[in-house]
């Protein structure tokens, strides 16, 4: 039986967690993901799914030979991916008795009043209607999220805008750890972190994978920008969607923010 006391989460999924090694979208896992997440929901709790994934779909749809490396061919294959993602999210879902929308945002939205407000009304009547919002930054008009990881941020600006308990990031990584465990064998994660100081962040490191754009400092970053506003955060390894019950259910998995204690 599931015991979860958040009442609203934000999901964030990266390019890792749901392409294969080659870029090819893991519809497995994608599957997984939407039945763990519709299930949540028919417990009675609110979902923002913020998915990365758009410009590796694109890539692998046309049968792009390269990673894409220009901002213009960026651009153009997240226009082409996030058809992909959507069609295949909208599928997925559906199976499980959810209907899904799509929000693409740009930071440019969350820079102003009116349009953040006007985001704001959007997830709020989503969430009445019991449609689940899946975000991802516009990254055909907008480069902040394909040039700097934006998605990791995005994901920290969704949780403030939803006004959300809980933000999980999902990656490819256990959680944080004291140096970088793909280098060091007597490498410790930490469990729970209360400050997101100076020494924190040096711990974060740098780049992310080949696949995706966001690295564990942007992780780190949007972790103090939750936990400020007094939402608790969690980076956990996405390989196996079932973890989601877990951090849900407050047992310990992955490196937990404590939140501060809202104003």
């Amino acid at each position: 039986m599931l015991d979860i006391t958040y009442k609203r989460i934000v999901i964030k999924v990266g390019t890792s967690t749901l392409t294969y090694d080659n870029g090819k979208l893991n519809l497995r896992r994608m599957e997984k993901l939407a039945r763990v997440i519709s299930d949540i929901r028919n417990y009675g709790v609110q979902v923002v799914l913020v998915s990365s994934g758009a410009v590796a779909a694109g890539a692998a749809k046309v049968n792009l030979e390269h990673r894409p490396t220009t901002l213009i061919e960026k651009q153009a294959m997240a226009a082409v991916g996030q058809t992909e993602l959507m069609r295949m999210y909208d599928r997925f879902f559906s199976g499980y008795g959810h209907q899904v929308a799509q929000i693409l945002l740009t930071k440019s939205v969350m820079e102003k009043e009116e349009p953040m407000q006007n985001a704001r009304n959007t997830f709020n009547t989503l969430f009445e209607m019991g449609i689940i919002p899946i975000v991802n930054e516009n990254d055909s008009i907008s480069y902040h999220g394909i040039k700097f990881g934006g998605n990791d941020t995005l994901a920290a600006l969704v949780a403030l805008l939803s006004d959300a308990d809980l933000l999980i990031n999902l990656s490819d990584i256990d959680g944080l750890y004291d140096k970088n465990p793909r280098e060091f064998e007597d490498a410790v994660m930490l469990k729970r972190i209360k400050d997101v100081d100076d020494a924190i962040m040096e711990m974060a490191g740098g780049e992310g994978t080949a696949r995706g754009t966001g690295g564990m400092r942007t992780k780190i970053e949007a972790a103090k920008t939750v936990t400020d506003a007094g939402i608790a955060m969690v980076i956990a390894n996405g390989e196996n969607p079932d973890i989601i019950y877990d951090i849900a259910a407050g047992r310990g998995v992955g490196t937990y923010f404590i939140p501060k204690e809202k104003k």
